[in-house]
């Protein structure tokens, strides 16, 4: 991969994975979390999401046909799931649930829908797949994609462990405010998404 290749791919992931945008999303999804447990939860969410990006960049889409299912199906799957939890961004169900396990189990978004699909959604799993394609049997070509994904995830990492200084900056009524503004962008999102896979098997 020349250094062209490199920069290209890494503009590419950086762009669909977006972890500028991805930050105010995991304030938000873990608003009122201790600075460490937010630690813990931003980077189990990374490496899943790693995990996730490794074994579609290894298997390619032999990994979907396997399974019987096609991109445009994972679109909209993703898009539904992200769908239910803007919706609990927008009444603030997820403060309410908190309360109600206080004395049980506390919720965990690490998994979902941070690692997926929000970081490892169906766009960089799509483009980790587009990008591992044309090392054509090359594993230093295909090390080096790898290479840039985790790069990228790194930026993500970094980003989440600025969350607790800006959400002290804008304190519960600031946070409260842009919870429900990323619930609407979050909602909008998932439609978009829903609708990407539908036009991808039906473009007319």
């Amino acid at each position: 991969m020349t250094q062209a290749e490199a920069i290209t791919a890494f503009v590419a992931l950086f762009v669909v994975i977006d972890p500028v945008g991805l930050a105010p999303l995991f304030i938000a999804l873990t608003r009122g979390a201790a600075p460490r447990v937010r630690f813990i939860i931003g980077a189990r969410a990374v490496a899943v999401a790693a995990a996730l990006l490794l074994l579609f960049g290894l298997a390619g889409e032999s990994v979907l046909e396997f399974l019987g299912i096609s991109l445009p199906a994972f679109q909209i799957a993703g898009g539904i799931l992200l769908f239910l939890t803007a919706l609990d961004m927008l009444f603030d169900r997820r403060t309410k649930r908190r309360e109600d396990q206080a004395h049980t189990l506390e919720e965990d978004p690490s998994i979902f829908p941070l690692a997926m699909p929000l970081i490892a959604g169906p766009g960089a799993i799509a483009t980790v797949i587009l990008l591992s394609g044309q090392a054509q049997g090359d594993p230093l070509y295909l090390a080096q994609v790898m290479g840039v994904a985790a790069a990228v995830l790194g930026v993500v990492l970094l980003l989440f462990s600025l969350a607790s200084p800006v959400e002290r900056l804008l304190g519960p009524t600031g946070i409260n405010v842009v919870t429900r503004l990323l619930g609407m962008l979050l909602a909008a999102l998932s439609v978009q998404f829903v609708l990407n896979g539908i036009l991808a098997i039906w473009p007319n």
